[in-house]
């Protein structure tokens, strides 16, 4: 394999290596791939990694997470394709939408704005699916969640929100074998009417900046058992996204920047990596 070009994106801290499915052979082990473009000291360092193909409407993609397992969707992901191609295609306010197609159907990304290098988006996420309140026995403690499906699967614990419970609560449910496939955990707390403050244990990952359709989930769970409004300010540790509940659809309103395109000379090497 010669060497690979790919792009780096984050939007709130939550990245993605993205890298044309052109690049790769036939052969590829993906999910080997992913590991190590996203292994954090001897990659390049990311949640997941996206491979995608472009359409003339915008790109199909397919998700892997940084452990190589795959994921059907990620809101900020789908977001940092998004600025890749707005970037690359001179799009801005008032162009026609970026259609992304994943696993989780299209994606449909509206340009709000442009500005120091960072694409606003407000993304059409659909509907969300099997929503469900569920007690769980986890670590010690019976634990009352809200289940659903944004696309992928969430679990969403409202109330104390901490970094001791996110290693302990949200790993162990990650895993839990309520969900055969695994699940994203978000832990929310209600601050406000239009105000919810998360914490995130992704699938596949564990600890992430942000979430996209997490925040998604966690405004779900907390329109419906804490009160919030139906359009809420989501705050996790990278930053506040905005999720509106409307007429049965979600819409993610944030934003995504790229931060370099490079030519990774590691590929060279694919033997002794195994893919």
């Amino acid at each position: 394999m010669s060497p690979l070009t790919v792009v780096k994106a984050h939007a709130f801290g939550n990245d993605f290596i993205l890298l044309d499915e052109s690049a790769l052979g036939p052969a590829t082990n993906r999910p080997a791939l992913a590991r190590a473009l996203c292994e954090r000291h001897r990659g390049l360092g990311a949640d997941g990694l996206i491979v995608y193909t472009p359409t003339p409407r915008g790109a199909s993609m397919r998700l892997l997470n940084a452990d190589g397992s795959r994921s059907e969707v990620s809101g900020n992901g789908v977001r940092c394709l998004a600025a890749w191609l707005a970037d690359a295609r001179g799009l801005g306010p008032g162009d026609a939408p970026v259609i992304v197609e994943t696993e989780a159907g299209a994606k449909r990304l509206e340009v709000l704005a442009h500005d120091e290098g960072r694409w606003t988006f407000r993304a059409a996420m659909g509907a969300p699916e099997d929503i469900a309140d569920v007690t769980l026995r986890v670590a010690g403690e019976d634990v009352r969640a809200v289940t659903l499906r944004v696309g992928n699967p969430q679990c969403v614990v409202l109330g104390e929100v901490s970094q001791l419970r996110l290693h302990t609560i949200a790993a162990a449910l990650a895993v839990h074998t309520h969900f055969p496939e695994g699940t994203n955990v978000e832990l929310a707390e209600v601050l406000s009417p239009g105000h919810v403050r998360v914490l995130i244990w992704e699938r596949g990952v564990g600890p992430t900046e942000a979430s996209g359709t997490g925040a998604c989930a966690a405004a779900i769970a907390a329109m419906r058992h804490g009160g919030a409004a139906p359009a809420v300010e989501v705050e996790s540790p990278g930053g506040v996204q905005r999720v509106e509940w409307v007429g049965g659809e979600l819409f993610l309103t944030g934003w995504a920047e790229v931060i370099l395109e490079a030519r990774w000379l590691a590929a060279e090497g694919e033997g002794q990596h195994g893919w």
